[in-house]
C-alpha cells in the first residue's frame, strides 16, 4: 500500500480518514477475486468474529465457517463447554443449515421461543428423527400458544437429499415455489434445512475447513491461571486456531502466557493481542505469536480511550503493525473499529490478513442472545464489552464475593447496549454478503485478484470530514 502522491501523514488515522483511489484494472469480475487468507487460519473470506460472549457462539461459528470465515469462542466459557462447542461445529454439514427441531406434541409457545435462533425463521417437526412437518412464524400467528404443532404445521413437504448439488437444490426449490426444505439422509432422517438463498450461497462461498474437511473454529484463552493447561485442552478438543487474549497485550503476563503456550508445540496458529505498535508486535512474535491482534479502544462496546486516554486510531495501528509483522514473516488481524464494508477493505489495504468484527454481528439472529422487541416493534439483541461489569462478573464467577466486588469497580466496557437487527439484513450471512461484495469490488478497483495483491496495489489518500460525508448516500432528497 502507498499513500496518494506519497504524502505520508504526520498524525494517526482512523478508517474514516482515508479513501482508496481506483487504479487501472485487468480484473474482469468481482467473482474472480480470491479472498482467502495466507495466515494459516484457513479462512476463504477475511472475516473473524470477535471472541465476545454476546456474539460468538455455536450457531455463529457454524454459519460463519460455512461461508469461509472464522469464529473465536470466548475465554470466559468453561473449557468443557468450549470442547463441546468445537465437537458440535465439527459435526455440522458443509452446505445444509442445522435445523431447529421439535416434536408434533410441542406447543406454539415453544416454537416461538426458538424460531428466531436461525435466520430462516422456520423449524422442522420430527418423529423418530424424520421430518413430518415444517412450522414458520406465520403458522403461529392467530392461534392459542398452547396449540400443538401437529395442528398448525405444514405437512406437504418438499424433501431434498443430502448429497444434492446446491445448484440443483436451488432449481428444485424455485420450481416448487418453496423458500426452504428439509434435507434428509438415505434413511430419511433429518440432516438439516436448506433455503433457496442458502443453496445459492453454497455456489458462491467456499467453507473454511480443516484437513479432515470439517468446519474450522478458533478458541480463546486468557493470560491468567493455568494458561498452558487450558490451551492444551482446547488443542486436544480440536480447535483450529488458538487466541491468547487480553486488552493490553504488550505486557509481561502476556509474554509469559505466550511462551507457555508455544512450549506445547501446537501445530495450529497462535494469535495474540491486543497491540497497536511495532514494538508490541516484535515482543509478542519473539514470545511465540504467529498472528497479532491489533486494536486498543476502537470497538463499539469499548470505553478504554474515554476512560484512560490509551489507544490508537485503528488504520494507522494496523498499517504499522502489519508492516512489522510482514518483516518478521507473521500476520495481523485488525480488531475493532469496523462499521461499514469500506472499513474492512481499508484494513485489508493496510495489510491485515483478516478483519475481526464484533458488535456489528451482535445484532443478528445467529448471535447467542435472545431476540427482544421494543415497544415500537423494533427487534434487538443485547451486547456488552468484554471489560464491562457484565463480562467481568461472568469471568469471575468462581472468585470470592470480595474479589468479585473489587474487580467490578474497574470495568471499562459498556455493560449494556441494544444492537438492533437490520430488517433488510437480519442474519449474519446477510451482513457477510454485503461485506464480501464491498471487498471484492474494492479489489477490482485496485486491479487486484487476491488479498496480497490488494495490499500491494492499494493507493490510499487522506480526506477531511467533509470528504467522508460526501461519500455517504442520501436516503432522502436534499431539496
Amino acid at each position: 500500500m502507498r499513500f496518494l502522491n506519497d504524502l505520508k501523514p504526520s498524525y494517526d488515522l482512523t478508517y474514516d480518514d482515508v479513501f482508496m483511489v481506483p487504479s487501472r484494472s485487468a480484473v474482469g469480475s468481482r467473482q474472480g477475486v480470491d479472498l482467502s487468507s495466507n495466515d494459516g487460519t484457513g479462512t476463504t473470506i477475511p472475516l473473524v468474529v470477535a471472541n465476545m460472549t454476546a456474539i460468538a457462539g455455536r450457531r455463529m461459528a457454524e454459519t460463519v465457517a460455512r461461508r469461509g470465515g472464522l469464529v473465536a469462542i470466548p475465554q470466559d466459557i468453561p473449557t468443557e463447554v468450549i470442547a463441546d462447542v468445537i465437537s458440535w461445529v465439527k459435526r455440522r454439514h458443509l452446505v445444509v443449515d442445522t435445523a431447529i427441531t421439535l416434536t408434533p406434541g410441542a406447543t406454539v409457545a415453544e416454537a416461538l421461543s426458538l424460531l428466531h435462533k436461525r435466520a430462516h425463521g422456520a423449524l422442522v417437526v420430527v418423529e423418530d428423527d424424520k421430518p413430518v412437518g415444517v412450522v414458520s412464524e406465520s403458522d403461529c400467528q392467530g392461534v392459542d400458544r398452547f396449540t400443538g404443532l401437529a395442528d398448525i404445521m405444514s405437512r406437504d413437504l418438499l424433501v431434498l437429499d443430502e448429497d444434492i448439488d446446491p445448484r440443483a437444490a436451488f432449481d428444485k426449490l424455485t420450481e416448487a415455489h418453496r423458500k426452504l426444505a428439509p434435507v434428509v439422509d438415505r434413511e430419511g432422517k433429518l440432516v438439516g434445512l436448506l433455503t433457496r438463498k442458502g443453496a445459492l450461497r453454497a455456489t458462491l462461498y467456499t467453507p473454511a475447513v480443516d484437513a479432515n474437511g470439517k468446519l474450522r473454529i478458533a478458541a480463546t484463552v486468557g493470560i491468567n491461571g493455568d494458561v498452558a493447561g487450558k490451551a492444551k485442552a482446547l488443542i486436544e478438543a480440536g480447535a483450529d486456531v488458538l487466541v491468547v487474549d487480553t486488552a493490553h497485550g504488550h505486557q509481561e503476563s502476556m509474554i509469559s502466557a505466550l511462551r507457555a503456550v508455544r512450549g506445547l508445540d501446537p501445530q495450529i496458529p497462535i494469535v495474540a493481542g491486543n497491540v497497536v505498535s511495532a514494538a508490541g508486535v516484535r515482543d509478542l512474535v519473539e514470545a511465540g505469536a504467529d498472528i497479532l491482534k491489533v486494536g486498543v479502544g476502537p470497538g463499539a462496546m469499548c470505553t478504554t480511550r474515554m476512560m484512560t486516554g490509551v489507544g490508537r486510531p485503528q488504520f494507522s495501528a494496523v498499517l504499522e503493525c502489519a508492516a512489522e509483522a510482514r518483516r518478521l514473516g507473521k500476520h495481523v488481524w485488525a480488531d475493532g473499529g469496523v462499521r461499514h464494508p469500506r472499513d474492512v477493505a481499508m484494513a485489508l489495504a493496510a495489510g491485515a490478513s483478516n478483519v475481526m468484527i464484533g458488535s456489528w454481528f451482535a445484532g443478528t439472529y445467529e448471535s447467542p442472545g435472545d431476540l427482544q422487541t421494543t415497544a415500537d416493534g423494533r427487534q434487538y439483541k443485547e451486547s456488552f464489552g468484554m471489560a464491562s461489569a457484565r463480562a467481568v462478573s461472568n469471568r469471575t464467577a468462581q472468585d470470592s464475593s470480595y474479589d468479585r466486588a473489587r474487580k467490578a469497580l474497574f470495568e471499562e466496557g459498556i455493560s449494556h447496549s441494544r444492537m438492533f437487527l437490520d430488517p433488510a439484513r437480519p442474519g449474519v450471512e446477510d451482513l457477510i454478503d454485503s461485506i464480501v461484495a464491498g471487498v471484492r469490488s474494492s479489489c477490482t478497483y485496485a486491479g487486484a485478484s487476491s488479498l496480497e495483491e490488494f495490499h500491494e496495489k492499494a493507493i490510499v489518500g487522506i480526506q477531511s470530514a467533509a470528504g467522508y460525508a460526501e461519500g455517504k448516500p442520501l436516503h432522502s432528497s436534499w431539496a
